[in-house]
């Protein structure tokens, strides 16, 4: 199957403002599965320069002039059609036997404040099995634990705090999530990208960007989401790192107010398109 993605975003600065930006296909994971080029565009004079950060994500530098500067691109990728893979027979490592690459995402960070949580986790989750049943479990939790409410967001907000708030959107889902993760020993990374209503009812909510995570298990990296607790067709991995501050979407060095936000992701019928 084809899916058409991609965004128009808008930021006003009252100055020459510095930004970094992650919003391009992840490069190991969907690149290879473009078929249309998947350009950052710019309706101001602007030069970009790329780079690739510590995590592997494909990034963007720019300085946007004062105004009005809206971001857009637009693009058709190969998509399998197949949702979400469950493994469920995947062992957890000892944190011996862990690449060292992997370490990080068993430490606490910004939004994943591991610490206030740890009691917690090994109270709720310590009888239940190693692998991918534990990771279910704190999934299954964290899924009835917060209620989804565009009006509850917050970006100051920490797995702590959607813990407490028992209130967010899909961030505070991941976060809580890989925090729990964390605290079992179970190395678990934050994921940002495309996630449309594909094989499930339209969501009347204008489309946004998704949060979920992935757990390392069995050698790999795993798919999860804790807001939707069911396997999902189409995702499009823009960036992970350890929670949402090593991939917000723009990173500005100064006032800059996003003053438009549209996403588009939406399965393009067979037989239309760019490429068939």
């Amino acid at each position: 199957m084809k899916i058409r993605a991609g965004f128009h975003l808008g930021y006003e600065c009252m100055q020459p403002t510095p930004m970094l930006l992650v919003l391009n296909i992840h490069p190991p994971s969907r690149r290879a599965d473009l078929l249309s080029d998947q350009i950052l565009t710019f309706d101001q004079p602007i030069e970009a320069w790329s780079y690739t950060d510590v995590f592997g994500n494909a990034c963007s530098r720019i300085v946007a002039p004062p105004g009005l500067t809206t971001i857009s691109t637009e693009f058709e990728i190969y998509d399998s059609g197949q949702p979400d893979i469950v493994p469920d027979d995947a062992i957890q490592h000892a944190i011996n036997d862990l690449p060292d690459d992997v370490l990080v995402f068993l430490l606490g960070s910004r939004y994943c404040d591991t610490d206030r949580l740890a009691d917690f986790a090994w109270a709720r989750f310590s009888s239940t099995p190693l692998g991918w049943a534990r990771v279910q479990a704190i999934c299954d939790f964290v899924h009835d634990h917060i209620t989804f409410d565009y009006l509850k967001a917050d970006v100051l907000r920490t797995a702590h705090g959607g813990f407490t708030d028992k209130a967010g959107v899909c961030r505070d889902f991941a976060h809580l999530a890989i925090a729990l993760c964390r605290c079992m020993n179970i190395p678990a990374r934050y994921c940002t990208g495309y996630l449309g209503d594909i094989g499930v009812p339209i969501d009347p909510n204008p489309m946004d960007f998704s949060a979920w995570f992935e757990v390392f298990l069995g050698g790999h990296w795993h798919t999860v989401d804790a807001r939707h607790n069911t396997p999902r067709i189409g995702r499009i991995l823009m960036g992970t790192g350890r929670d949402a501050t090593d991939v917000a979407m723009s990173t500005a060095f100064g006032p800059a107010t996003l003053s438009r936000f549209e996403v588009i992701t939406e399965e393009v019928p067979q037989g239309t398109g760019k490429a068939d």
